[in-house]
């Protein structure tokens, strides 16, 4: 960032407009982004040296896709047939030879450079753009005024370039990068550990054998209880096999469901929640009266949907057993977008004792490892940390004054509009951030819808209403599940799509 802060003079001569967009970012959003905006000849800057985003810096060697494909697929690019003829999860390496593939056929890599991490964004609208915002309206995002100034570090060179563009669109996701780290009172924090200490993030870039060394005959603590904890937890009893293997430790504050397939009682699971019946269950955004009332009524039937769920999922897997049984119904993860498939052999390890659990709410180090509320010790030789990422805080350090501090309302949720404007910052998209039961195929249609806003296919609803709208989603977010702040569309998917689709289909007078 220092590199970054070069006078006025300096960025104004170094200043270049090569395209009107630019796309920050080339995971699964960011090359969504750049096929439907190839019109305009984005420019896409992305940090590595690949494409991929998480699937391709922060999946582990067990990772798959926690979709099956079909609900994981580009609306014009099919995956190819399976290779075992029946696997409906996808590992990492698939899905990254997925993406390629979709690159390549659509020449979207063309757009990307590579080793180009964007380091600072300064805002030169100027007032018209401004009027428009005190005026209550969002003014169209492509109008021959560049609006951001984007300062990019070449990784190789070390060197900055300024760029001038109309239109930013943020693809960085909610994960990777800034990690979130558990905060200790003094003389309990890592610093008083022996041992060594990572997040999930640095163990994903550690290569097969370097993370076999890790684990292999260690004392291995992973902390939390999310998709890739319990992959982890795999991966390190897979790594302890034989007599002088040791057990890992998962230290559990907050369980959440987890599922061994997409079947319940033999019924596949969309019956339960993506079908529009079974979404006509469910609170929406925007609902009539006729619907309020419906929901009212059914709501018992709501809860015995996700009792039934339950009751399969209790049946079929250990969790009282092991004490990972959620006091939350099934249907609060759903909605925050939390369910995991559990791997098949995770129970079959625990069994063998390779696998520990510590329920606890609070705990923190000693120099030999962890120690809890109830003050008993764990020895450790390894403590690695499955506590998720500062996703709001990433976005809030790419943008400038005062707009990283408008991003996330008083509630501490960001405020965007069909999932990408937020309509307090101007000539702005933001992909990949809002959550649904598949990222993908959502991410997709925002792309398609944001493409068609840039090209003044339709007009946006004033300020005012994009607020109340986001609003809304959040309300019923709220009253579906704890977790709202995750901002996930699950429970209505179906309607959400119908009212970007019916959006689209306004056309510009």
């Amino acid at each position: 960032m220092a590199a970054a802060s070069a006078t006025t003079a300096e960025q104004s001569h170094r200043r270049r407009s090569v395209s009107k967009v630019a796309i920050i970012g080339a995971g699964i959003s960011g090359i969504t982004a750049a096929k439907h905006l190839s019109g305009h000849h984005p420019v896409v800057f992305e940090a590595t040296d690949s494409i991929g985003g998480v699937w391709k810096h922060c999946a582990y060697r067990t990772t798959r896709l926690q979709t099956p494909r079909q609900d994981f697929e580009f609306s014009d690019y099919p995956w190819p047939p399976p290779a075992t003829g029946n696997d409906d999860f996808p590992t990492y390496l698939e899905v990254l030879d997925y993406l390629h593939g979709y690159a390549t056929h659509f020449n979207v890599l063309r757009f990307v450079k590579f080793n180009c991490k964007v380091v600072q964004l300064r805002y030169i609208g100027g007032p018209e753009a401004e009027d428009s915002t005190a005026a209550g309206v969002y003014g169209n995002l492509l109008n021959g005024r560049s609006v951001w100034e984007v300062a990019v570090e070449d990784t190789q060179l070390n060197t900055i370039q300024w760029y001038e563009f109309e239109l930013v669109i943020i693809c960085v996701g909610r994960y990777g990068d800034i990690p979130n780290i558990p905060k200790f009172p003094q003389n309990k924090g890592q610093e008083v550990f022996k041992g060594k200490v990572l997040h999930s993030m640095d163990y994903a870039k550690l290569d097969h054998d370097a993370a076999r060394a890790l684990l292999q005959h260690k004392r291995v603590v992973v902390v939390g209880y999310r998709k890739s904890a319990i992959d982890l937890a795999v991966e390190c009893a897979q790594a302890n096999q034989g007599p002088e293997g040791q057990p890992c430790t998962m230290v559990i504050r907050s369980l959440h469901w987890t599922v061994p397939s997409y079947r319940i009682w033999g019924l596949p699971f969309f019956l339960f929640y993506s079908t529009r019946f079974s979404q006509f269950l469910q609170e929406s955004p925007n609902q009539g009266l006729f619907k309020a009332l419906f929901c009212s009524l059914f709501s018992p039937m709501r809860k015995a949907i996700s009792k039934f769920i339950e009751s399969y999922l209790t049946w079929k897997l250990p969790l009282e057993k092991y004490g990972l049984k959620p006091e939350h119904p099934f249907e609060e993860d759903y909605a925050s977008c939390q369910m995991a498939i559990m791997p098949n052999n995770f129970f079959e390890e625990a069994k063998k004792g390779k696998i520990l659990f510590k329920k606890t709410s609070k705990w923190w180090f000693w120099s030999d490892g962890v120690q809890f509320e109830d003050n008993t010790k764990l020895e450790a030789d390894v403590v690695i940390l499955n506590t998720g990422f500062q996703g709001k805080q990433k976005l809030q350090s790419l943008l400038p004054h005062p707009f990283n501090t408008l991003l996330v309302d008083s509630s501490g949720i960001i405020p965007l509009y069909r999932g990408v404007i937020h309509p307090l910052i101007p000539n702005m998209g933001f992909v990949g951030y809002l959550e649904s039961v598949s990222n993908l195929r959502t991410g997709e249609l925002r792309c398609k819808w944001l493409a068609r806003l840039a090209e003044d296919g339709f007009k946006l609803p004033t300020i005012h209403k994009m607020l109340q709208q986001t609003a809304n989603e959040i309300q019923v977010m709220k009253n579906t599940t704890r977790f709202y702040k995750r901002q996930c569309v699950s429970t209505f998917s179906i309607s959400y799509t119908d009212e970007i689709y019916q959006e689209m289909a306004n056309t510009s007078n």
